[in-house]
This record gives C-alpha cells, sequence and structure tokens, in this order.
C-alpha cells in the first residue's frame, strides 16, 4: 500500500451508528486514530443526537438527518480548533451518539423496607416494586453528568443509581404527604403522581426525563396486613356494633375450635360460654335499645282498629281515622278550642 492509499485509509468519509441492542443510551464512535475529513457525511438517525468532543471539550451538537461536515455547520469546533477562513485539513474530533428514545420496563424496589409514620398504626416499615421508564431530555447534560471514559453506557450503567433515586424520591413524597397506609394501597395511581413530581427534578439534574413510574405492589408487615382485612371485612358494619360483635365472637370460635386435646377442649367450653355471654349481652343490648327508641309514652293505639301509631300521628296508619288532639279540649258556650288544663275560655271567658 503506498503513502497515499495509507493516509486515504486514515480519513473518515462516512460517520453514523445502527444501535444493534435496546439499552445503550451513549454509544461513542471508535476513532482508531483516524481523523474526519472535511465534507464527510454525518448520519443521524430519529430518536439519535450526535455530539462532537474537541480537546476535551463538548463543541458542536447534530439532531436527526444527514450533514455535510464543513467549517460553516462547525462553528464551535472551528472556533476551538483556530481554524483560518477556507481551512480544509481533516480534523481530530470524539464523536458520541446519545439514544433519545424512551426505555421502557426498568425494574426498581426497595432494597430495604421504608419507615412511615401512619395516623392509624403508627411507624410501620413497608416495601415496594414497581417498573419506570426513562428518555434523555438534554444530550449535553447527559454527557456532562454521567459520561466518564466509558465507550458506551447503557442502562445496567445507570440503573442502579436511578433506583436509588426513586425508592429516596417515593419516602419522601409518604413523608411530605403525610397519606395513610390504607389511603396508600387505595390510592396508587395519585400517589405515583406525586412521587414523579417529586423526583423530576433529580432526573432533570442529569439531562433525564422520568417519563412514566409504576408502583405493582406495596406491601406491609403481616400484623398490619390483618388490620387491613379486618377493617375491609367490617366497612360494612361500621355502624353495627351488635354484628361487629358477633363476626368477632364467630371468629374466635372458629380460632378455639382449632385447639386439639383435653386442655384444646376446655380452651372451647371456656371460650364458648364467654362468647355465648357476649353474643347473649348485645343481643339484649339491641332489644333494649329498641325499647329505648320506642317507649311506652311514645305510643297510641287507634280507638277505630286497634292499630299501633307514634304518639306524634294525627290519623292512622291502618284505617285512617283522624285522632283527637288529647292536649286540647273544647269551650262548651262558644266552641273555641281550649289547652287542656285551663280554668276559663280564652275567647269568651267561660269558666270550665
Amino acid at each position: 500500500m503506498g503513502l497515499f492509499n495509507f493516509v486515504k485509509s486514515q480519513l473518515l468519509k462516512n460517520i453514523d451508528y445502527l444501535d444493534p441492542t435496546q439499552n445503550t443510551i451513549m454509544y461513542k464512535f471508535p476513532m482508531n486514530g483516524r481523523e474526519i475529513m472535511l465534507g464527510s457525511k454525518l448520519t443521524v438517525r430519529e430518536s439519535q443526537v450526535a455530539i462532537f468532543m474537541v480537546k476535551g471539550k463538548i463543541a458542536d451538537v447534530f439532531g436527526p438527518g444527514i450533514h455535510t461536515l464543513v467549517v460553516n455547520n462547525l462553528p464551535l469546533i472551528s472556533s476551538l480548533l483556530a481554524w483560518p477562513r477556507g481551512f480544509k485539513q481533516p480534523f481530530t474530533a470524539d464523536v458520541f451518539f446519545i439514544n433519545t428514545k424512551q426505555f421502557t420496563n426498568q425494574k426498581w424496589g426497595t432494597t430495604n423496607p421504608i419507615t412511615m409514620r401512619d395516623k392509624d398504626f403508627g411507624s410501620i416499615r413497608i416495601k415496594s416494586y414497581g417498573t419506570f421508564a426513562f428518555k434523555v431530555k438534554e444530550p449535553v447534560t447527559f454527557l456532562k453528568e454521567l459520561f466518564g471514559t466509558n465507550s458506551e453506557f447503557t442502562t445496567e450503567s445507570i440503573a442502579g443509581y436511578l433506583k436509588s433515586i426513586l425508592v429516596s424520591g417515593i419516602s419522601d413524597t409518604i413523608a411530605e404527604s403525610k397519606i395513610s397506609a390504607l389511603d396508600l394501597a387505595s390510592n396508587q395511581i395519585e400517589f405515583t403522581s406525586l412521587a414523579i413530581k417529586q423526583i423530576a427534578g433529580q432526573f432533570d439534574a442529569l439531562g433525564l426525563l422520568l417519563t412514566n413510574l409504576v408502583i405493582e405492589n406495596i406491601s406491609f408487615p403481616e400484623q398490619v396486613e390483618k388490620a387491613i382485612d379486618t377493617q375491609s371485612s367490617m366497612g360494612v358494619l361500621r355502624n353495627d356494633m351488635d354484628t361487629y360483635i358477633k363476626y368477632k365472637s364467630a371468629e374466635a370460635i372458629g380460632d378455639a375450635a382449632k385447639n386439639p386435646g383435653i386442655a384444646g377442649l376446655g380452651t372451647q367450653i371456656g371460650a364458648g360460654m364467654a362468647l355465648g355471654e357476649i353474643v347473649r349481652d348485645a343481643i339484649k343490648g339491641g332489644k333494649n335499645t329498641k325499647e329505648e327508641e320506642s317507649p311506652k309514652g311514645e305510643i297510641k293505639f287507634c280507638s277505630e282498629c286497634g292499630a299501633k301509631n307514634t304518639s306524634s300521628a294525627k290519623f292512622c296508619t291502618e284505617c285512617g281515622k283522624k285522632f283527637e288532639d288529647s292536649t286540647t279540649s273544647v269551650c262548651s258556650k262558644c266552641g273555641a278550642s281550649v289547652k287542656k288544663g285551663a280554668k276559663f275560655c280564652p275567647e269568651c271567658g267561660n269558666k270550665l
């Protein structure tokens, strides 16, 4: 090979990058000691950005399209290298391709439980896991903050760091929102929106955008889960204490029945007697309550059909007969209505 052919082989005429992977965020084009010819073609595909670095400094940035590399469209490189007018010699630079597509289905989870203060259960520890998606929002910022000296940067290179940001942000969101464990479990979509807002700033500082966050599961300590299940089961019975007592009594009877042997038998008998008292008292209490709600003095019977009516009824609910007002009487002289117990008629003065 002649000297001319050797020199020619060391010059780059075409620069492009086809990503054969699904997880490469940044790729450094292999120069291998070669130089870039002015007039060379740079191909940048959709969801890509090409960045030139000269003398360790970030220079010109190119978006999707086919670009001819000439002095006019390399203003920063021209300035850094102090090119004179009409310069046409090859130059040396590093070229980085940044993928700006979304990187989806990234896994995250709490390595250690998150401690939260709950208004119902006190201090509890929860675990959670899910997925998230992100993309490069500011390629130049991303290259400055995370590049280092790697020739390739994948999602695995940054996964651990992003997971720590997510867990920290979720913990802060729980603390600031003061949301309860019950609300957290039943309003995961609303909570996720709050968490994304909390975390967005930290992603932004890296030149990234958190495009989605999914909380697939939130797990509580066993005692808390049992308490949540009990509250859910009894949700429809909140206003019926009698039914609640019967419910808890039936649960206790079932637990006692599981105890084997003579000792278990004694436990079953004792529990049965005690629970019987509870149920009887509950039923008795229910009856007393009903009687208190409808004392004898507040009931009257229809003289026509004998039906029971409330004391405030003006007509019988069975036959429709009008009840006489027992609080008034009639003046025998003028027929005016007189309050019961009055000694004189308020209309004519007749002595009653």
